[in-house]
C-alpha cells in the first residue's frame, strides 16, 4: 500500500494570523494527506529541518507579512543545502502577482492567493507529488 502524501504547513516569521494555514492543513488532512503543522513564528531553518526530519513530500508556507521575497529564497537555499531537491515548496498568502512570478522563477511551486478553493490546492499537491516523487 502506498503511503499518504506528507505535507508540512508552516507560518514563517512574525506573522501571527494562522486561520488560513489551519484551514489548508485540515483540508489536506481530509483529502487523506498526513499533515505536520508547525505553528506560528517559525524560521526558515526550523521549517527545512522539520521537513527533513518528517520526510515530507511538500512544504506549504503561509505568509501574510510581506516578507515572501526574503523567506522563500532562504527556504530554497536551505532545501538545496540539505538535499531536499525533490520536495515541493508551495504556499500562499498576500503575495503580489509580480512577486509570485519572480518566486516561481526561483523554483517555488504554485502560490495561492486568499480565496483559492482548497480542492485546487489539494489537486495541485497531489498531481505534483505523483509526477515528481518516487513512491
Amino acid at each position: 500500500m502506498k503511503r499518504p502524501i506528507r505535507v508540512l504547513i508552516a507560518k514563517v516569521g512574525l506573522d501571527g494570523h494562522d486561520r488560513g494555514a489551519r484551514i489548508i492543513a485540515t483540508s489536506l488532512r481530509d483529502a487523506g494527506m498526513e499533515v505536520i503543522y508547525t505553528g506560528l513564528r517559525q524560521t526558515p531553518e526550523m521549517v527545512v529541518n522539520t521537513a527533513l526530519q518528517e520526510d515530507v513530500d511538500a512544504i506549504g508556507v503561509s505568509i501574510l507579512s510581506g516578507a515572501h521575497l526574503t523567506v522563500f529564497p532562504k527556504i530554497i537555499e536551505l532545501m538545496k543545502a540539505k538535499g531536499l531537491t525533490d520536495v515541493l515548496l508551495t504556499g500562499g498568502g498576500i503575495i503580489p502577482e509580480s512577486d509570485m512570478k519572480a518566486l516561481r522563477e526561483m523554483g517555488v511551486g504554485e502560490l495561492f492567493a486568499p480565496g483559492t478553493s482548497t480542492s485546487e490546492i489539494v489537486d495541485y499537491i497531489t498531481t505534483w507529488v505523483a509526477q515528481n516523487r518516487n513512491f
